[in-house]
């Protein structure tokens, strides 16, 4: 799979929006990552805006079937070189569908979800 070049840009503010009122009955926390905004289950990343994308977290076999099934979603690159291999980032086009966006959307979160509880980093060093 052709890894693309995803170059730094401001997070749209319509998608910056989307996420906000999408996710407003869900138990998750906003926090700034990559510069912008993104949300989180038991301190696990679960999804954000990246410039005109929204990345997200699947499991192995969701991503493996939505690369294959859609142009529109790749592997999520927050900067050349760095790949974050369980999350995709969708197009614009692929979230017109709200129906099929909210599907992924509550795909992810119960994947996130399921996940243990990340633990703290010490502040010590």
């Amino acid at each position: 799979m052709e890894e693309r070049k995803v170059p730094w840009k401001k997070p749209n503010p319509e998608l910056v929006d989307l996420l906000s009122m999408e996710l407003q009955d869900l138990d998750c926390e906003l926090r700034k990552m990559f510069g912008s905004p993104a949300y989180f289950v038991n301190d696990n990343m679960f999804i954000g805006v990246h410039g005109d994308h929204i990345f997200m977290r699947l499991s192995q076999n969701d991503r493996e079937t939505i690369l294959e099934e859609r142009d529109d979603v790749h592997p999520f690159i927050p900067r050349e070189g760095r790949t974050i291999k369980e999350y995709v980032a969708f197009e614009e086009s692929f979230l017109r569908d709200v129906e099929i966006f909210r599907e992924w959307k509550n795909k992810s979160f119960a994947f996130v979800s399921s996940l243990p509880e990340k633990e703290k980093k010490s502040k010590n060093r």
